[in-house]
């Protein structure tokens, strides 16, 4: 590459555009670190990087994505994110691999259409109490942030106007200090096609912000999380009882609360690994291979008293609003890494021009020769930002994952300092595939990850394995990665997850017993131990693959 040519990618900004009401914070993110923002009155259509929207694409969207380009959302996802559709799913996939391994979802029924049915079961679990009635809770299908909920017992008591799913309530959940609580758990789907999914290591802790009364089914400030309610609380702004003010913790706070209760968790945080794949795996071979899309989703899951996850629901877009300092710590973090899992690389910044000049030299055009992944191509004549060049020109991009090597020690170390002092890195050498890694851009805090976009098939190569406080939960095992080639091999992933949670209660009650022999506790939240071999924590957990190799 000629030195202008060099100076010139040095010099041109990555550019985000966000849609009408994208979160504030994500414009923060990316201003910070050195992008600009589109301007439809001086860029051409096709001039951006990142188009950011909390709705969903058009299929058009999808289609023309140009190779510089990235979505935040896969196409067709609704088949999770909305409440009719998961129930559904849910049941479909406890129908074909058992009600034994699809048994974290409370029984729902989907109204007017399963009224009838929802009945029959009524009537049952009533005379199976004797003649009392159970709690149920009622949710419009298509509502977010709390809207349109209630809880009932009397079936004379249910009304609607809309389709609703009515679930049996979780009336058990586990307390702190009388006050009722949730998790809400960020997953990063970097690409369906393969299967590849991150878990962000840190989240939030959801209090109602009354005390939790059976007696009191109508007020939603004892019964309900969602911060969009309880911040209009009475007591919200109140110092509650080992909660605090507000409704919020970061979740290495709870995971401390649980060790100073010397409760051993490694359980109760692998159900909920299991919770998000088998949930995935739901619509995983329905989601049609889309190149350069990424997805933030929010699972929702609730713990009763006996610690058993139960997933309440799974957010598109969740929400990223700042309320509290809470929100500031983890959000913001969440966003810097969620950008490095994008894998940006310097020719990104050049968009059009670099592509051009990649293609006339021969190196953008060298595709993939794993025949298990299918080839999407971009015609000038469909892009109006090319309109100016050659309409023969083609650009060949594969839509196998952005496979990555395994992260360095130092590389971990900087992402931890991500929040400290800014930094400034020096430019980096073109890479021995032609594709550069990201330049040094303004006041950059931390080196990048890098991924080699579009490389020739190495059995070798895995996705990267941390990102950031982004952990790889799936694929696992070598198992789980054939079988996310290319078509998700549901089977095969669900029986490999079925192992995974066999092997895991054998190693519980290995160390259990270990535990009583050698008369071991610790309830100090501070001491070492606090971080143990955990999936999640405040500081490096083991990889996931790591802790089956040895169990």
């Amino acid at each position: 590459m000629a030195s202008g040519d060099a100076s010139e990618v040095v010099e041109k900004p990555l550019v985000f555009r966000l849609h009408e009401g994208a979160p504030e914070v994500v414009r923060e993110v990316l201003l910070e670190r050195g992008w600009v923002e589109y301007n439809e009155q001086e860029q051409e259509e096709g001039d951006w990087n990142l188009y950011w929207r909390s709705s969903t694409f058009r299929s058009c969207d999808f289609d023309n994505i140009l190779p510089w380009q990235r979505l935040n959302h896969h196409p067709k996802t609704m088949g999770i994110t909305r409440k009719d559709n998961l129930a559904r799913n849910l049941k479909r996939m406890k129908g074909i691999f058992g009600p034994s391994l699809y048994d974290f979802s409370p029984i729902a029924f989907i109204l007017p259409n399963d009224y009838t049915k929802f009945v029959a079961e009524y009537t049952k679990d009533r005379y199976a109490n004797g003649g009392k009635p159970g709690y149920w809770i009622c949710k419009p299908v298509d509502l977010s942030r709390g809207r349109g909920i209630f809880i009932f017992e009397d079936i004379q008591d249910l009304a609607y106007d809309s389709s609703v799913i009515v679930q049996k309530y979780i009336s058990n959940p586990l307390l702190i200090s009388g006050y009722k609580l949730d998790l809400r758990i960020y997953v990063c789907v970097s690409s369906f096609h393969p299967l590849t999914v991150y878990m962000y290591q840190e989240g939030l802790v959801r209090f109602a912000t009354e005390k939790y009364k059976l007696t009191s089914l109508n007020n939603l400030f004892a019964h309900l999380t969602n911060t969009s309610i309880n911040k209009f609380g009475p007591a919200y702004t109140m110092d509650k009882e080992r909660v605090g003010p507000g409704c919020k913790w970061t979740m290495s706070k709870f995971r401390c609360f649980l060790h100073s209760q010397n409760i051993d968790e490694i359980i109760l945080w692998q159900r909920i690994n299991n919770i998000v794949t088998l949930t995935l795996l739901t619509i995983a071979p329905s989601i049609p291979p889309t190149p350069n899309c990424i997805e933030l989703f929010g699972f929702d899951i609730l713990i009763d008293d006996n610690f058993k996850p139960w997933l309440l629901e799974v957010n598109y877009s969740p929400a990223l609003s700042l309320d509290c300092p809470t929100d500031v710590t983890v959000k913001m973090g969440l966003l810097y890494d969620l950008v490095d899992l994008l894998n940006y690389k310097k020719m990104d910044s050049q968009r059009q021009s670099g592509y051009l000049r990649q293609c006339h030299s021969g190196v953008y055009n060298q595709n993939s020769n794993n025949e298990a992944q299918p080839n999407m191509h971009w015609d000038t004549k469909k892009c109006p930002v090319l309109s100016k060049e050659p309409a023969q020109i083609q650009w060949t991009i594969s839509t196998t994952n952005k496979k990555t090597s395994a992260v360095s020690t130092q590389a971990v170390s900087q992402n931890k300092e991500r929040l400290g002092a800014a930094r400034k890195w020096p430019y980096l050498k073109e890479s021995s595939l032609g594709f550069c890694k990201l330049p040094s851009i303004h006041i950059q805090r931390y080196k990048p990850a890098s991924f080699p976009r579009n490389s020739k098939a190495n059995e070798n190569i895995r996705p990267q394995s941390r990102v950031g406080d982004f952990i790889l939960t799936f694929p696992f095992n070598e198992a789980t990665y054939k079988a996310s080639r290319s078509t998700v091999n549901v089977k095969i992933a669900v029986q490999e997850v079925q192992k995974l949670i066999k092997r895991l209660v054998s190693s519980e009650l290995h160390k259990v017993k270990r535990r009583k022999a050698d008369s071991f506790s610790d309830s100090i939240c501070s001491s070492k131990e606090c971080v143990g071999p955990f999936l999640w924590g405040p500081k490096d957990p083991p990889l996931l693959s790591e802790y089956c190799s040895h169990t």
